[in-house]
């Protein structure tokens, strides 16, 4: 009897070594199936550091269909209380490019904070472009938030 409930110890213990690295794999491969969203920036650095910073992977936040990486505990604790208030306006893609009703990927480097929101752009000349008539810039993109790729 001994031997029995050793043996199935045993074979317990190896199912159980054996699903770790299984279990850590296939939650790897989900979250690699949710796009990660600005590159791997931590959204919240461009409002408390006031510049663009890259998250860290084991630093991350599933939100609105996309991964969010953040460079401290303290930054991801913020996301969570008001994702809306640190998400980038229009996802992964750049609002001057989505004014002129076209769809390109932002680069995190170029930035802008208007009235508490973040927007991204694909070039560095975006911010300022956007600027110089921001009212109508952010009415046509909003008015083209449509074209923005659902996943």
């Amino acid at each position: 009897m001994n031997k029995s409930l050793s043996r199935r110890a045993a074979l317990g213990l190896a199912i159980l070594v054996a699903a770790v690295p299984l279990a850590a794999t296939m939650r790897s491969a989900v979250a690699q199936d949710v796009p990660l969203a600005i590159k791997g920036y931590d959204p919240v650095a461009y409002f408390t550091d006031g510049r663009p910073e890259r998250g860290l992977p084991e630093i991350e936040y599933e939100w609105d269909e996309h991964r969010y990486r953040f460079s401290r505990p303290e930054h991801l604790e913020l996301f969570k209380a008001d994702p809306v208030r640190y998400a980038p306006q229009f996802a992964n893609f750049c609002a001057m490019s989505l004014a002129q009703s076209e769809i390109v990927e932002a680069d995190p480097e170029y930035w802008l904070i208007s009235d508490g929101k973040l927007y991204i752009f694909g070039k560095s000349i975006g911010p300022e472009l956007f600027q110089k008539n921001l009212t109508e810039n952010l009415a046509r993109a909003n008015q083209n938030r449509q074209l923005v790729p659902q996943r």
